[in-house]
């Protein structure tokens, strides 16, 4: 007999957590969609802002992924009446919704960079 797993009184099954985690990072996939939802939940940005803050990416690919974040709902395009043409990104209300994650993967790397920098040093780290 298959024991269940319980979090906040909920049953978990396993094939539909894997089946939610599967999806959530299909659509978070990729090595910048992370990195621009984090930079755009300091506050709205413009194209060549998010060019200065996400080190390393192109403004092809991040055309790209901004494209698709916008196509899931994550985050919003304005386009200003200048001229020329401004265009602003922000995080949706939904896309907000990531933020508590974000926090959490940030705090969590914060602790392994120290994690790892104690091993390095030859200091031994119980937790």
């Amino acid at each position: 007999m298959k024991k269940k797993v319980f979090i906040d009184q909920k049953p978990l099954h396993c094939p539909s957590q894997l089946r939610a985690i599967h999806d959530t990072m299909d659509i978070l996939s990729g090595k910048w969609k992370i990195t621009i939802i984090g930079c755009l939940s300091f506050g709205d940005k413009r194209f060549m802002d998010l060019m200065r803050e996400v080190k390393g990416i192109g403004s092809k690919m991040l055309s790209k992924e901004l494209h698709e974040l916008e196509i899931n709902g994550l985050i919003s395009r304005t386009v200003q009446p200048t001229k020329p043409v401004t265009v602003e990104y922000a995080l949706t209300a939904y896309g907000k919704t990531l933020r508590p994650i974000l926090w959490e993967m940030a705090d969590w790397g914060q602790h392994h960079r120290v994690k790892v920098k104690a091993t390095f040093n030859g200091e031994v780290d119980n937790g």
